[in-house]
């Protein structure tokens, strides 16, 4: 007869939201950690009331069942943090879901966005006709960084999973929400599903998107959610 399979117990789950738009995002420019640390735009704000409204019925104290109003969280648990980037445009994203959390926004530098070096501030084509060789060995190697000493993939793999060990360490068994960016997410995502580094440029994360991910004892994670923007619908 077939064991069954061992009780895990309750995994740590990490909700991730992308910040909303801030100026520079429907031009498509890099905007890092060694930029401008733009806040967010009037589109952005309303995206982040828009999330914050999604997950309000997940606060505690209301006696609910703790389910969201997003059909795509069902069953992630209760929101019990909220941990952001450094960033003022995660900031601004996570307080109004926090407020209606009825929560404090913790801080994880770990969470900030790669430093783009000479690229902040610059679309994808204005980076290849001034910089062609670098952004081609960017593309190419993990190890490789952007113009000017900007942070590489490889770099920025190691301090976010360094900050997923620390926060797993601190929330077992609980749901939290992350705000953070592009890369950060993605990586999570990447590292979750064992995938090699250029899974990277093959996923999509919209602006005030929510992505989740899973984490059980045996030291295995579900990648339970990707790039849902039901909430801004």
């Amino acid at each position: 007869m077939t064991k069954p399979p061992p009780d895990l117990g309750t995994p740590t789950t990490f909700v991730l939201l992308r910040h909303g738009e801030t100026p520079l995002t429907p031009q498509k420019r890099f905007s890092g950690s060694g930029g401008s640390d733009p806040t967010l735009s009037d589109a952005g704000r309303h995206q982040a009331e828009r999330v914050a409204t999604a997950l309000a019925p997940r606060v505690p104290r209301t006696g609910r069942t703790g389910r969201s109003g997003l059909a795509g969280l069902a069953g992630l648990g209760t929101v019990e943090a909220v941990v952001s980037s450094p960033l003022a445009r995660c900031r601004e994203t996570a307080q109004p879901v926090a407020a209606r959390l009825g929560l404090d926004v913790r801080i994880e530098d770990g969470l900030r966005e790669t430093d783009f070096g000479a690229w902040e501030g610059l679309t994808f084509a204005e980076v290849r006709e001034r910089h062609p060789d670098d952004l081609n060995a960017w593309l190419g190697s993990p190890a490789a960084e952007p113009t000017g000493g900007g942070e590489s993939f490889e770099a920025v793999a190691q301090r976010v999973a360094e900050a997923r060990d620390n926060l797993l360490a601190a929330h077992a068994g609980r749901t939290v929400l992350l705000v953070s960016h592009v890369t950060p997410i993605k990586t999570l995502v990447r590292l979750a599903l064992g995938a090699p580094p250029e899974s990277l440029f093959r996923m999509e994360l919209s602006a005030a998107s929510l992505s989740a991910v899973a984490y059980y004892a045996d030291g295995n994670a579900s990648v339970r959610l990707l790039n849902d923007t039901s909430a801004l619908r």
